[in-house]
């Protein structure tokens, strides 16, 4: 026989705990969140339930499903890993999913403080060894600078001037260093003006490089705003 209230609680238990471990996924908008790791740490607390009271028997195995836990989460985790060019994106995303596998059957199996203690230790180590990578990588000269980044501007104009503006935006990125992802504009339905929104990708980052780009965009009169960001693509995850 088994405790129902006993399992029910290890469900919630697993589930809240992989939503904590997910919550710094979100924060930094990674491609698995909250929901994600909230779902992969439930989903392994039910394999571990189940392979714990539905099965009897002489021949009976209840670790036989929790130990396909291990093996199955990495299909989901492959799922996440993006490789771009030379730089691979993803691997600590995943490595976070498996850590929540891991919370996730600590608490179906009845240790809820080793699993507290164990999605403590996960949320310090994508906190705290972050800025240590950081360090490491400016010291052994791998400056993140290296790294292919993605550029994505945003350029104002009123409904009159997209055509001559969008083909501005258009000239200003095509250049040697930049591979033109795309050009999109939308229509902004509060001022009745356009966005021209252009994503481009860059061997290295090179900020001033993007703003001598656009700096014709800038000096166009039919502009009206113009908002640029980066993104490093070999960013750590």
């Amino acid at each position: 026989m088994f405790d129902a209230l006993d399992l029910i609680f290890r469900m919630f238990l697993a589930l809240s705990l992989g939503g904590l471990i997910g919550l710094e996924r979100q924060w930094r908008a990674r491609t698995a969140g909250v929901r994600t790791n909230a779902l992969v740490s439930l989903g392994s607390a039910l394999f571990v339930v189940m392979g714990a009271y539905s099965f009897e028997g002489p021949g009976a195995d209840p670790t036989r499903v929790a130990a396909q836990i291990v093996s199955g989460i990495g299909f989901l985790g492959a799922g996440v890993i993006m490789k771009q060019g030379a730089s691979v994106s993803g691997l600590n995303t995943a490595a976070t999913l498996w850590a929540s596998a891991a919370i996730g059957s600590l608490a179906g199996g009845g240790m809820p403080l080793i699993a507290a203690v164990g999605t403590l230790a996960v949320a310090l180590a994508n906190w705290l060894l972050r800025p240590l990578g950081r360090f490491l990588d400016r010291r052994n000269g791998t400056s993140r600078a290296k790294s292919p980044a993605e550029y994505r501007f945003e350029v104002g104009c009123a409904t009159e001037n997209e055509v001559p503006v969008r083909a501005l935006v258009f000239d200003a990125v095509h250049r040697p260093r930049f591979t033109v992802q795309s050009v999109a504009a939308v229509d902004l339905p509060v001022d009745g003006g356009v966005r021209i929104t252009a994503v481009v990708q860059s061997p290295a980052r090179n900020d001033r490089e993007i703003e001598a780009a656009i700096e014709r965009v800038i000096r166009a009169p039919e502009v009206t705003s113009v908002r640029w960001q980066a993104r490093e693509l070999g960013e750590e995850d």
